[in-house]
Parts: structure tokens; sequence; C-alpha cells
């Protein structure tokens, strides 16, 4: 009977202890995406605070590639903290990570915008997002890790699925978070200073995060390296000076991360830009259908990685990046015909092509924001339509043309810069931008999506279905990252791969994929981006990328 109860309660205190590891890695994963999300979320609002110097689109685009900063710094914050982690532990490494990434989100609620001290801001800013990009490059590698090496053997997918859960779960609070404040404050006020409440808020956030993060022990695996001297001394020239460890890094980025990172980014993220900025639904409602869609997929998560524990990681990572490949595009011109079916029929029955000679022609994107883009009739056409989000294709035109608007059957010549002085030129553009505009509206194109007429179920069921993709990419790919590397160097080995497709391939995906619709006139164009890399990754690990969930990881 002793027996018995002793085996009882060493089995509950066991549960305990799992319940509370994987609590305290989650919820501080969980932190870590919701400081990266609410950025992305209040994008328009930084980008009005922080750029107003230059162009609207171009703005959004470098408040996009300011959030993007903090993702190009990711894979420098994985070798510096992974290296930490190899060589002191992982728990005392992901409480710095953690503090250095909570600041810095903290310090933007209170920074002075544009208007207040110019060019000063959005410096400081893009400083703040490099701070904490630099920090984040360690969290998840230090929180996989020790997940896993605290998980029993053949579940090892079941609880790392919990951690995976926390990019969803920090993108559905900072979705609530920023829906209930506009619909407190008033979208006026919430413009003008209550964007920055969600940034201030995130201090206890943080302080819940690391009070529950000191409670935690060491995890065994690295305890009992730690014990037997048999920690590596060098941790950098074992995982990258070594071939037979820096080919699985390569196959790991190529072959599994970078194609789950470009099919995350555009479910959580591109799915938001698109309805907002291509399809024109208004923000609040962009963001409610994305909440309800990331409640219903969310519990998968938790699913494949149980899956993965049965059938394998490989298997269900490869299906959803095949998948991916396949159905990105049928899949978005379905959700433009869901969201706003006056659009799509306005590009079907009435297209928009700008003819123009094609070397007079430049790209619609301008990174430092100074272009005005009047030196041609071609620039001046394109340039309204981009700023407008139009759907258009070029032609091209003899040398000497003028470039044209084809509206339906409507033209419209744009103004030719060589026929004005600068007073006239812009009172020409400013003519046929109205005439442009008339001509749209007569064809059909609405100014934005009539609220009346968006299909919600089958928005929210579409948007399910690109998540349904993130979930099965994402959820076993954390234990199949411990699994493939020996634990001397497992938190620098999986790190840098992780944030490099992560923070490079998934990061600047929404700047790349938008900038690429404003440069060439497509609403779809930008969807070539995940759509190929989803391609080169399903090749790549099919061929090479070994199945690992019998691995023993104490190795």
């Amino acid at each position: 009977m002793a027996d018995t109860a002793n085996a009882a309660t060493a089995a509950s205190d066991l549960r305990r202890r799992d319940i509370k590891v994987i609590a305290a890695s989650s919820l501080g994963t969980m932190f870590e995406w919701f400081d990266f999300y609410l950025y992305g979320l209040l994008a328009s609002y930084i980008s009005a605070q922080f750029f107003s110097g230059v162009n609207e689109t171009t703005g959004f685009i470098l408040a996009l590639a300011a959030f993007a900063a903090g993702f190009a710094i990711r894979p420098l914050g994985s070798i510096v903290f992974g290296r930490i982690g190899d060589l002191v532990g992982r728990k005392y490494t992901f409480l710095v990570t953690m503090g250095l990434m909570g600041l810095s989100t903290f310090a933007v609620g209170f920074l002075p915008n544009y208007a207040t001290i110019g060019i000063a801001a959005p410096v400081i800013l893009v400083g703040l997002r490099l701070v904490q990009g630099l920090a984040v490059g360690g969290e998840y590698g230090g929180a996989a890790t020790y997940v896993a090496e605290h998980a029993p053997e053949g579940r090892r997918g079941f609880f790392t699925s919990f951690i995976q859960t926390t990019a969803t779960i920090g993108l559905f609070a900072a979705l609530l978070l920023v829906i209930g404040l506009r619909g407190l404050m008033g979208e006026d006020a919430f413009a003008d200073w209550g964007w920055r409440i969600p940034f201030l808020l995130s201090i206890f956030l943080l302080a819940i995060s690391l009070w529950i993060r000191f409670q935690l022990s060491e995890s065994p695996t690295f305890q009992k390296m730690k014990d037997e001297g048999a920690t590596s001394k060098a941790p950098l020239a074992e995982a990258f000076g070594r071939w037979p460890n820096l080919k699985y890094v390569l196959i790991a980025l190529f072959g599994g991360v970078a194609g789950q990172a470009v099919i995350g980014y555009t479910g959580q993220f591109y799915t938001l830009f698109y309805l907002e900025r291509i399809a024109d639904v208004d923000p609040a409602t962009s963001n409610v259908l994305l909440v309800i869609a990331l409640i219903i997929a969310t519990p998968t998560f938790v699913f494949f990685g149980w899956l993965s524990d049965k059938i394998g990681r490989k298997k269900i990572i490869m299906t959803a990046c095949i998948l991916a490949a396949l159905t990105l595009f049928p899949l978005f011109k379905a959700l433009t015909h869901a969201a706003n079916p006056e659009l799509a029929r306005a590009v079907r029955e009435a297209p928009v092509t700008v003819v123009a000679v094609a070397d007079e022609c430049s790209v619609q994107f301008d990174p430092i924001g100074r272009n005005t883009f009047d030196s041609s009739s071609c620039d001046i056409a394109k340039a309204y339509l981009a700023r407008n989000g139009i759907n258009y294709t070029n032609a091209g035109a003899q040398p000497g043309s003028v470039a044209e608007v084809h509206v339906g059957g409507t033209v419209i010549t744009a103004p030719d810069p060589a026929q004005h002085d600068a007073g006239s030129l812009a009172a020409a553009i400013d003519a046929f931008r109205s005439e442009v505009g008339t001509e749209l509206i007569a064809a059909g194109y609405p100014s934005e999506a009539d609220p009346a007429r968006i299909n919600r179920p089958l928005v929210i069921a579409i948007i399910v279905a690109i998540m349904l993709m993130v979930t099965a990419a994402y959820a076993p790919l954390a234990a199949m990252l411990v699994e493939l590397f020996p634990a001397r160097v497992r938190y620098t080995s999986m790190s840098l791969p992780y944030h490099i497709g992560n923070g490079w391939f998934g990061g600047f995906l929404p700047t790349t994929a938008f900038a690429m619709v404003a440069a060439t006139g497509n609403i779809h164009f930008g969807l070539w981006y995940p759509v190929v890399i989803a391609g080169i990754t399903a090749i790549v690990g099919i061929l090479f990328l070994p199945e690992t969930f019998r691995r023993n990881i104490d190795a």
C-alpha cells in the first residue's frame, strides 16, 4: 500500500512539474509573439506616428520594414544566446532574453513621435526593434529545448506543440486587446494616443512571465551533462564548424523551417494585410474575422503535435508545404470574392491596364520615401493605382507615347511632364486622378468593401483552411529541431535555422509581398514569395530531411 501511495504521489508530482514547465515556457513564448504581433497589427498607426514625412504607401512599407528589422537581427541573437544556453544553461538564458524583449516593447509605448522629435523617432523605434529581435533570437530555442528535454519519451511532439500554439495565442491576445481598445476609445482617440496602451500594458505580462520562470529548475538533460562535465566548451565551433552538424543545420533551414515560416506568416499576417489593404475590408471587421478563424484553428496545433508522435514529424510538415504551394493562389482569389465581391467583379469585368513605354516606368516602391513618382506619364499613372490598391496589368506602347490608363473600354491619358511646368503639372495630375477615380467608380470599383456583402462564414472558412496548413507545418517543428541535434550544441544548432527561417524568410514576407504588389500592380503577385519558398522546402525536405520522432535526445 505504501509503495502504491508513493508511486501515485510521485506520478502526481511529475504531472505538476510537467504542467508547470509547459505553462512557464509557453507563457513566455506567448509574450514574445504578443509583442511582435502587436507591432504588426498597429503598423498603420505606427506608420502615421513615426513615418509621417513620407507618402502613405511608402510610409506603410517603411513601418513594415521597421517591423521586419526585429526579425532581421534574430539570427544574431540565436548565435549569441544559443551559445550561452549551451554553456551556462537553458533556464537563465531565456530569463535574460525575456527581460530584454519585454523592456524594449514597453519603451515603444512612451516613445515620442516624428512630429515631436523628428527623424530621431523612427531611428529610436528601429533601435528598440533591434534589441527586441536580438532577445527573441534566444527565446524560442531555449523554451523549445527546455520543454522537449523534460518531455516523456514518445510525447515530445505533444508537449512542444503547446509552445507552438503560443504564436497564435499571442496574435489572438493582441487582436483582442486592439479590438477592445478601439471599441472603447473610438477610432480617433486610439489613432492619436490609444495605440500606445497595449505596449505599456505589456509590462504586466513581462512581470508575470519572469516570476513564473524564476520558479523553474534547469532541464534534466543539461543538468546531467553539467554534472558529468560533458557540456560543450565551444558550441559555435561544434555546431557550425563541423560538417556533420552544419549539414543538418542547412537541411533544417531549407528543408523544414523556411517553408514553415512563409506559410505561418502568410496565414497570420498576410491574410490580415490582404483583407485591409487589398480587399479594402475595414480594420475592425478584418480583425474580428481573423480572431474567429484563430479560435477555430488553434486547437489543431496540439492535434498535429500529438499526431507527429504517432506517424512522424516529416510527413506532416512536408504535406503542409506541398498543400501551401498548390492552394495559396486559389484560396486568396476566393478570399477576394468572399470579402469584396464588388471588387472581384470589377477586376473581372472592367480590368485596368496601363499602356506605357516600359523604359519610362519606375518600380512603384520607394524605400526612402522621397520619390513623388511624377517624372514620367507612366509613373503618374501607376502611382495613383498603386496607392489605391487597384489591380492592373501592363501593356507596352510605342516609344514617345504618353501613358494611358484603360478602365474597361474607357481610356484616360496621363499628363506628360515634358508639356508642363511645376505648377501646371500638379494641377494636371490632380485632374487626372479625379478622372481615373470617377471612371473606376463608374466601372464598379468600390472605395471599400460593403459590410453587407462580405460573406463572413466563407472568409472565416478560407482563413481556417490557410491556418490548418500553418498548424500542420509548425506544430511538429520544435520537436523535430530538438531531435535533429545532439544535446551538447542543441540550443545553438536549432536556434540559428529557426531564426533565419522565421526571422528572414518569414519576417520579411509582409514587406516583400506588399512591395511586390505595389511594384507590379497585380494584387496576387506577392503570393509567389510563399509559394516558391514552400515548394523549395518540400523538395529539399523530402530528399534530405531525416525522420526524427523515435530518436533518443539525451545523447
